[in-house]
C-alpha cells in the first residue's frame, strides 16, 4: 500500500485512494479503511455469503455489520445472519425499515413489492440504511465489477456523494473464479439458497431462481426492468 494516503476524508481522499489501492489486496484495502476511518468505519452485508465478513472480521476484527432486515426475507438468509453473528468476530447491527410489513400494507396497500417495488426498495432498504449509516464516515460494501453491467465500473474507493460518506470496495477486482477459491478455502458461512438456483439473493417475493447460463442477476426483479434496490445507484 502506498502510504502517501492521509486522514483528510472527502472525494478528494477517496480519488486519490481509488488510484493507489487499485492493484493492493482486499485485505490491504480493509486495512487501510480500518487505519483511515477507525471506529467510524462499517460495512454492510445481505447475508448471502459471509465473503466479507470474512475478510472483514480478520483484518478489522469487532467492525460493526449492518444487515437490512426488510421483512420480506427468506428463511435462509436469516439463519445466515444468524450464524454468521455467531461464528465470526464482529459486531451485526439489524436495521428494520420504520413499519413492519403489516403497517406499510396497511397504509400503502398490499403488495406494494409488485405495484411499484421502486418505492418498496425505498422504503425497506435504502431509507433504512441511510439512518444506518449516519453514525459512520465510511462503509465497506462487497460490490464487484463482474455483478452487473451498472457495476463494471466500480472503483475500490469512491466518494458517495449523496450520503457524503466514503464507500470502500474492496473485491470489486474479483471475479467469480476468486471468490469461489476464497470461500472454499477459508470455509466461508454461504446462504444455503446460492446452492439452490440463487446467485443472487433479495427479498423474497422479488426474487425467482436463475437457470444454468443466466445472467447471475437476472432473477431479482424479474420482469420489471428494475436491476438495483437503490442502495448503490
Amino acid at each position: 500500500m502506498n502510504a502517501t494516503i492521509t486522514q483528510t476524508g472527502g472525494p478528494e481522499l477517496a480519488e486519490r485512494a481509488a488510484l493507489e489501492l487499485e492493484e493492493a489486496s482486499a485485505q490491504e484495502v480493509i486495512a487501510w479503511a480500518a487505519e483511515t476511518f477507525g471506529s467510524e468505519l462499517c460495512m454492510t452485508s445481505s447475508m448471502a455469503d459471509a465473503l466479507m465478513v470474512d475478510l472483514a472480521s480478520k483484518t478489522a476484527p469487532g467492525i460493526d455489520v449492518i444487515f437490512l432486515d426488510t421483512g420480506y426475507h427468506f428463511p435462509e438468509t436469516i439463519g445466515t445472519r444468524d450464524a454468521v453473528a455467531s461464528v465470526y468476530d464482529v459486531n451485526l447491527i439489524t436495521v428494520e425499515p420504520r413499519r413492519t410489513v403489516a403497517e406499510q400494507d396497511l397504509a400503502l396497500g398490499p403488495r406494494l413489492h409488485g405495484r411499484d417495488p421502486g418505492i418498496c426498495c425505498h422504503l425497506r432498504k435504502v431509507e433504512p440504511l441511510q439512518r444506518a449509516l449516519e453514525p459512520y464516515s465510511a462503509w465497506l460494501t462487497g460490490l464487484r465489477r463482474e455483478d452487473s453491467v451498472t457495476r463494471r465500473d466500480t472503483p475500490i474507493v469512491q466518494w458517495d456523494r449523496r450520503r457524503q460518506m466514503t464507500k470502500i470496495n474492496p473485491i470489486a477486482r474479483w471475479t467469480q473464479q476468486e471468490v469461489d477459491t476464497y470461500m472454499s478455502e477459508n470455509g466461508v458461512i454461504v446462504n444455503p439458497l446460492q446452492y439452490d438456483g440463487y446467485p443472487s439473493i433479495g427479498c423474497e417475493p422479488c426474487t425467482r431462481r436463475v437457470a444454468p447460463g443466466e445472467d447471475p442477476r437476472s432473477g431479482r426483479w424479474a420482469g420489471s426492468g428494475k436491476t438495483e434496490c437503490g442502495i448503490h445507484t
